[in-house]
C-alpha cells in the first residue's frame, strides 16, 4: 500500500468465514481482502459461528492475517431459543438473529474506540446488520455505506405483514441516514429511487457482485484430469434453489417431456442439483415423475471445489423467477468466468438476460413453461455436444471481478469521506 495514507473501514456483515452456503460471504470477504490495495484498511465485525446452521474451515485460510475480526455474540432464535419448534416475536425483531444486536453493538463502539474508523459499511439480507449500522451510525456520526445488494422489501415480500411493516422501517430509515446505499442491479437503483422519490440521486449506487479470478486460478489447479468424455452430457446447477424464486418444477416437467419422447435418459444425460438446501421437497418429485435417475440432488462441496466443478462440467444451469427481475445471482458471474455454456430459466427481459446477452449468451427461456423449457433444453443439449453452444466472452466476464468491484467501493468511500 505504498503512497497510500491508510484510512479504516468497519464492515459489519453478519455472513463470513466459516459460514457456508451464502453468496454474501463472497462479496464481504473480497472487499476485506481487496480493500487494503486502495489505502482502505478493514475491521470485520460479524457473528459467531455458532449461529451458523452449516459451517467450514475451507474459506477461513482466505481472510487476511492482517485484517481484524470481530466475531461477537449471537444467537439464532428459531433455533437456539425455541422450544418446540417456537418461539416469541419479541426475540426476532427484526429477524430471528436480533439476539445478535447487543453484543455486535458493544463490539462495535469497541472496535470505533481502538481504530478510529473513518466509514461504517453494512450489508444485507440480514435487517438486524443494517440496525446494528445504523445503531453506531447515530452514536458515532460516522458516514455509513449501506450495501443492500438486493430489494430489502417487496410488495409480497417478507410475507408476513408484520415482518414487512418493520423491513420497511428499516429501510426507509437506512436509505435517509446513510451516506450511500448501494445495490447489486440498475433494476434495483430504478426501484428504489422511484419507492424514494425524495432521496437525492447520487445516494444511489450500482457495484455488481463478480468472481475471483485468485479463487478461479486455484480452483483451476485443483484439476488433475480432463473431464471424461463419451458418457452422459453433465449438467450441473451450483447453489440454493428456493422454491419460489427458482422453482425448478417447469424444468423437472420438461426432463420429464424429453425422457418420455426418447429424446433424453439416463445413459445421455446427468443433471447435477448442487446443495439446493431444499433435497427433502425436491427428492419425491422427481421420484413421482420418474427422472430421479437424470436428475442429482446433491451434496454441497468446499468453495473451490464447487467451482472446479464448474470448471470441468458441459453446461451450467441457471434458475430465476420473472418476480426477481431486478437481481443478478452472483453464480451468473462465475458461470461466465468458468466459461462452460449455459442455460439460463429467467425472464427475458430482467437484468440477469441482459447481463447474459451482453456477453454473448443467448441460451435463455422462461422458467415456469415447461414446453418451452423442453425445446430449448433440447436444442441446448445439441448445441453443447457439437460445440455450437455460446460462450460468455472472457474479454466481458472480466469485467465483473471482485477486484474491480472492490476498486469502486474504495471510490465510493474516499467520497463520502471527503463530503
Amino acid at each position: 500500500m505504498a503512497g497510500y495514507m491508510v484510512k479504516y473501514a468497519l464492515l459489519i456483515a453478519f455472513h463470513f468465514p466459516p459460514m457456508h452456503r451464502s453468496s454474501g460471504i463472497q462479496r464481504t470477504l473480497k472487499f476485506a481482502t481487496y480493500l487494503r490495495e486502495h489505502g482502505w484498511q478493514p475491521l470485520v465485525l460479524t457473528a459467531h459461528p455458532r449461529v451458523y446452521p452449516e459451517t467450514g474451515p475451507d474459506q477461513l485460510d482466505d481472510i487476511p492475517n492482517d485484517v481484524v475480526v470481530d466475531r461477537a455474540f449471537a444467537l439464532d432464535a428459531g433455533r437456539h431459543l425455541a422450544v418446540g419448534g417456537r418461539y416469541p416475536d419479541l426475540l426476532a425483531r427484526p429477524d430471528r438473529y436480533a439476539p445478535w444486536i447487543p453484543d455486535a453493538l458493544w463490539s462495535g463502539l469497541r472496535l470505533v474506540r481502538r481504530y478510529r474508523p473513518d466509514v461504517l459499511w453494512s450489508t444485507f439480507p440480514v435487517a438486524t446488520t443494517h440496525v446494528v449500522a445504523g445503531l453506531l451510525h447515530r452514536m458515532t456520526g460516522l458516514p455509513w455505506v449501506a450495501d443492500f445488494r438486493d430489494s430489502m422489501t417487496e410488495p409480497d415480500y417478507p410475507s408476513d405483514p408484520a415482518r414487512w411493516r418493520r423491513y420497511r422501517r428499516i429501510e426507509r430509515n437506512v436509505v435517509q441516514k446513510c451516506s450511500a446505499a448501494v445495490f447489486t442491479t440498475p433494476g434495483a437503483v430504478r426501484m428504489y429511487s422511484d419507492r424514494y422519490p425524495d432521496i437525492p440521486a447520487d445516494r444511489w449506487h450500482v457495484i455488481a457482485n463478480g468472481y475471483d479470478e485468485e479463487n478461479f486460478r486455484q480452483a483451476a489447479a485443483r484439476i488433475t484430469r480432463a473431464p471424461e468424455r463419451g458418457g452422459p452430457l453433465r449438467l450441473v446447477h451450483a447453489g440454493v434453489l428456493y422454491p419460489e424464486e427458482r422453482d425448478p418444477s417447469a424444468f423437472f416437467e420438461a426432463v420429464a417431456q424429453l425422457k418420455e419422447r426418447g429424446a433424453v435418459s439416463a445413459d445421455t444425460l446427468r443433471i447435477v442439483l448442487r446443495a439446493t438446501a431444499h433435497d427433502d421437497l425436491y427428492a419425491p418429485r422427481l421420484a413421482a415423475i420418474g427422472i430421479d435417475d437424470i436428475v442429482e440432488l446433491a451434496p454441497p462441496l468446499p468453495y473451490r471445489a464447487a467451482l472446479a466443478e464448474m470448471l470441468t462440467t458441459d453446461g451450467l444451469l441457471l434458475f430465476q423467477s420473472a418476480g426477481c427481475n431486478h437481481q443478478i445471482p452472483a453464480k451468473v458471474y462465475e458461470y461466465m468466468r468458468a466459461g462452460r455454456p449455459i442455460l439460463a430459466l429467467t425472464d427475458a427481459a430482467g437484468d440477469t438476460a441482459a447481463t447474459l446477452r451482453e456477453a454473448g449468451i443467448d441460451t435463455i427461456v422462461p422458467l415456469d413453461d415447461a414446453g418451452a423449457i423442453a425445446e430449448r433444453l433440447a436444442g441446448f443439449i445439441c448445441a453443447v455436444r457439437n460445440g455450437t453452444a455460446p460462450i460468455a466472452s472472457q474479454q466481458i466476464a472480466q469485467r465483473w471481478s471482485r477486484a474491480s468491484g472492490t476498486a469502486e467501493l474504495a471510490r465510493l468511500f474516499d467520497q463520502v469521506v471527503a463530503r
